[in-house]
């Protein structure tokens, strides 16, 4: 048969596939395909089980004839032109894949690469890959990776579909039924949750081209509309990779990035663009503000717009319908990273530390300021913080009750952006204290620091000239710096070690900045973490201390390390403390 001879057969034959489930401990078998872009099943009777089995391999048998014919190479002459089938989704195949591929040749990968690398040339079917995380986080990058190094064998056989608002599953069913019946074999659906449908028939992809032999990779930015469809339609029928948490050492071996300062100020996407890399993204206060808006806030909306016609929008629906969901997202993240702010602030500034406080008015010893050397350590703390709670109050006009803000918690925590580290007080250890850590520090840094310059140009500040108003924010931010040094300690060392508990440990006097705990083994190391460059003794104080360091091995086993991670170079102690550099520490866990 010619090609005309062999398509005409193969739409004479049913699509789909077989499958076979067990319920009740009794064995059926399920025929399902697709029409009009809506996922069809139904059982098949005994009499009829071989007949359509043998018709569905016939079917499968042609489409690879059809492909051996190789009608669906791109070559340059013009009848191969005239034979280039035509589709309703935006489908690059061919040559124009090969270049849109081309373009990343020169990035290094993510770890992530090889996971997405194994499902693409596995022998598994029936399963499609999800590949999903907040935007700007190397999603499209991996799978142009992918698609790079592959051999012109597979590349001849591989599709990059890229969606856009106005599709529909209907127009996607389409595309991929025509490109299987051209033999192609390896789908990579890039924004595939921005059709409105998506969530309600993901299942189009795995129990009908998955099970016939496609390899589906699908991405996009709408994480919650994943984990969603991941619950419901894909319920174990996908493979989810999250894309959003970028540790230091990925930053840093990507990028070619390895100072932890920069991570901090900068550090949660994996933009390409030179010296500049992630400067364009949490750089300035607008910058910051229209990621949270597309990245975060819109991402959930839509999510929850598209699940279950919006039945998932819970105490968030009067929000929603006044067409303030959006605004209200945006700002319980500020208000997460304001709090945030406050308390660093509340810490540098609160009485028994008004010494120090008083440092970081006047740290340049040959231009010193005395704004707080004749002040009330306790009136300046309040003063301060009342300004920064008006500060964030300016332009909230819309009325956030105590529900919203746990189920906007609930789903930021879904993106992956959000994590809780425990706070374990040794004098009442059934208290639930957490800390609450974003993943992409850049994002923290750039709001916080938005914060302080709005502080320093406060009145409270007019009699301090510009200079010296500069100095004072630096000195505040390192601060600030210090702070997140410790988060993102604790958040990487809780993800490397998901065997292990990772927790602050708070004493009558003094604290452990990180517990790692061993339970199975019953023992663990404790950690103080400094942004400083120094060392001193000051530094490890509550790491000897003998009556904390005896609550500790009683509550939680032997102490195998006592460590102070900070910026400068490695070394052991004499006296059992260790020193390791951060940055050294962080790359590798």
């Amino acid at each position: 048969m010619n090609a005309e001879e062999i398509l005409k057969k193969i739409d004479s034959l049913p699509s789909g596939g077989l499958t076979t489930k067990t319920i009740r401990g009794k064995a059926y078998t399920y025929y399902q395909w697709t029409e009009n872009g809506k996922q069809r099943s139904r059982i098949v009777k005994e009499d009829e089980h071989e007949y359509l089995k043998q018709q569905i391999e016939e079917r499968k048998s042609l489409q690879t004839q059809l492909s051996n014919l190789k009608i669906h190479k791109n070559l340059d002459t013009s009848e191969a032109q005239e034979e280039a089938p035509t589709f309703i989704t935006d489908v690059r195949i061919g040559k124009t894949l090969e270049d849109f591929a081309a373009s990343i040749k020169d990035y290094k990968k993510r770890e992530l690469y090889s996971a997405l690398e194994q499902y693409v040339y596995s022998d598994s079917h029936d399963k499609v890959f999800i590949l999903y995380g907040l935007r700007r986080t190397g999603k499209t990058t991996l799978i142009r990776q992918i698609i790079y190094n592959m051999n012109d064998e597979d590349r001849n056989k591989t599709v990059f579909i890229q969606i856009n608002p106005t599709n529909t599953l209907a127009d996607v069913n389409k595309d991929l039924r025509k490109l299987e019946t051209l033999g192609y074999k390896y789908v990579f659906i890039d924004e595939v949750t921005m059709m409105d449908d998506y969530i309600q028939g993901a299942a189009l992809f795995s129990d009908v081209f998955a099970s016939s032999g496609m390899k589906i990779v699908l991405s996009g930015t709408d994480s919650l509309g994943f984990v969603f469809s991941e619950d419901e339609q894909l319920y174990d029928r996908c493979i989810l990779l999250h894309t959003t948490f970028i540790p230091f050492r990925e930053f840093s071996n990507v990028l070619g990035i390895h100072d932890i300062d920069q991570y901090m100020e900068f550090g949660g996407t994996m933009s390409q663009s030179g010296d500049n890399y992630n400067k364009g993204i949490f750089g300035t206060k607008k910058s910051t503000a229209d990621y949270v808006n597309t990245a975060i806030a819109r991402n959930i909306q839509h999510s929850l717009k598209n699940y279950q016609y919006g039945s998932h929008f819970r105490n968030l629906k009067s929000l929603y319908d006044k067409g303030e969901l959006t605004s209200a997202i945006n700002r319980i993240v500020e208000d997460m990273n304001h709090e945030f702010t406050i308390e660093v602030l509340t810490q540098a500034f609160k009485s028994h530390y008004f010494g120090s406080a008083k440092d970081i008015m006047r740290k340049d010893r040959e231009n010193p300021t005395d704004i707080l050397d004749d002040a009330d350590g306790e009136k300046i703390t309040e003063r301060l913080k009342k300004l920064l709670r008006i500060l964030n109050q300016e332009e909230q006009k819309i009325d956030i009750q105590n529900a919203h803000r746990l189920e906007i918690k609930e789903y930021l925590d879904l993106l992956d952006l959000t994590c809780d580290i425990p706070l374990v007080d040794m004098n009442d250890l059934h208290s639930k204290k957490v800390t609450t850590v974003f993943s992409q520090p850049g994002l923290r840094y750039s709001q916080a620091e938005s914060l302080i310059k709005s502080l320093m140009m406060d009145e409270t500040f007019k009699n301090v000239d510009a200079q010296e108003r500069k100095r004072i924010t630096e000195r505040i931010l390192d601060d600030i710096k210090g702070r997140m040094l410790e988060e993102i300690v604790q958040l990487e060392t809780k993800k490397a070690n998901q065997n292990l508990e990772v927790f602050k440990l708070q004493f009558a006097v003094g604290e452990f900045d990180m517990v790692v705990y061993d339970s199975e083994n019953v023992c663990c190391k404790i950690y103080e973490i400094k942004h400083s460059k120094e060392k001193s003794p000051f530094q490890y104080r509550h790491l000897i201390n003998e009556d904390n360091c005896k609550q500790t091995e009683f509550r939680y086993g032997k102490i195998l390390e006592k460590v102070v991670l900070y910026r400068g170079e490695s070394y052991s102690e004499e006296n059992g403390i260790q020193y390791k550099n951060v940055e050294d520490y962080l790359m590798g866990i």
